[in-house]
């Protein structure tokens, strides 16, 4: 643990600095020297919030000897930005970029789109649409399709699903977009584009995630298939370099295509697994770009619950 002598005051602008640009632990303990706080009264704080974390952890988060990762370890960052006097989603949005380790060593990274899920903001905007933890439909097939555009942006999706109802009355389906790191949800368009149309919209401009209600107009009974299919145009963040799609429990197929504008192609592209969103990634598979289509994609044939995506780097 750092001497006291080493956590004196910090300028604004260097923890302005830290804060932008990372990494975590540099910007924690910033932060707190910043505040003049020794580590148990930031304790006493998270305490009052709810959060239960150890000194000995937040030692640890400060030292990046290591990471917060755990549900419960996130709740208790996003309380350290109140209790510290950050700008809010400052702390976690470093939480989403690779660690300290070895180059080209991502274990601890976690993706922007799963601290999202991890900060609560996903349970509120699916609360505020009435969406039951069991939504009463099973995928038997989902095939999705990403175009990134010519400023490296994702310019948008198109969703087709296949599904089976396993109860009756099943009359809709809620989807989430999660847009990049600076995405503008109040900008980004939901299209019912077969089958379905569109109900409530929920938006959080804070982490750019939108949830969106698409009604079927019949209710199934227990065993009705039914398909229906949806778009997405954001084009409102910056460059991206994956995507990413959670899976809460097993299912049928999944495929993932991703095309790039021919004035935005990158050098290389590859497909990876993740058992959860604080596992480390696996199963990574370099993917030939097509010439012509300017695509690449990945099919499962039948998904586990975790995280299936492709990821690309550019020049």
């Amino acid at each position: 643990m750092p001497h006291a002598t080493q956590l004196a005051d910090v300028a604004p602008t260097e923890l302005d600095s830290v804060l932008r640009g990372g990494p975590f632990h540099v910007a924690l303990r910033a932060a707190i020297a910043a505040r003049g706080l020794p580590l148990q009264r930031v304790q006493h704080h998270l305490s009052r919030h709810g959060v239960k974390v150890g000194v000995t952890s937040l030692s640890y988060w400060q030292q990046g000897a290591r990471r917060p990762q755990r549900p419960e370890s996130l709740r208790a960052v996003r309380a350290l930005e109140e209790i510290l006097q950050l700008p809010e989603e400052s702390l976690i949005r470093l939480l989403a970029e690779p660690g300290d380790g070895p180059a080209g060593q991502r274990s601890a990274a976690r993706s922007h789109r799963s601290l999202v899920e991890a900060s609560g903001v996903l349970d509120q905007l699916l609360a505020e649409l009435d969406c039951p933890p069991d939504t009463g439909l099973h995928t038997l097939a989902h095939h999705e399709r990403l175009r990134i555009g010519p400023r490296r942006e994702l310019a948008g999706r198109e969703s087709h699903h296949i599904v089976r109802a396993h109860h009756d009355g099943v009359d809709r389906f809620v989807a989430v977009h999660h847009g990049d790191r600076g995405a503008v949800p109040e900008r980004i368009r939901v299209h019912a584009l077969e089958n379905c149309r569109l109900g409530r919209v929920r938006r959080h401009g804070g982490t750019g995630v939108l949830a969106a209600e698409l009604l079927f107009d019949t209710r199934l009974r227990s065993g009705d298939t039914f398909l229906f299919r949806y778009g997405v145009e954001d084009g409102t963040a910056g460059v991206s370099g994956e995507y990413v799609r959670g899976f809460d429990t097993p299912g049928g197929q999944y495929a993932l295509q991703v095309s790039f504008d021919a004035a935005a192609l990158p050098v290389r592209c590859h497909r990876f697994a993740q058992h959860s969103a604080a596992a480390p990634r696996s199963g990574c598979q370099e993917l030939p770009i097509s010439g012509h289509h300017r695509s690449v994609h990945l099919v499962e044939p039948r998904v586990r619950a975790g995280f299936l995506g492709i990821g690309w780097d550019w020049e």
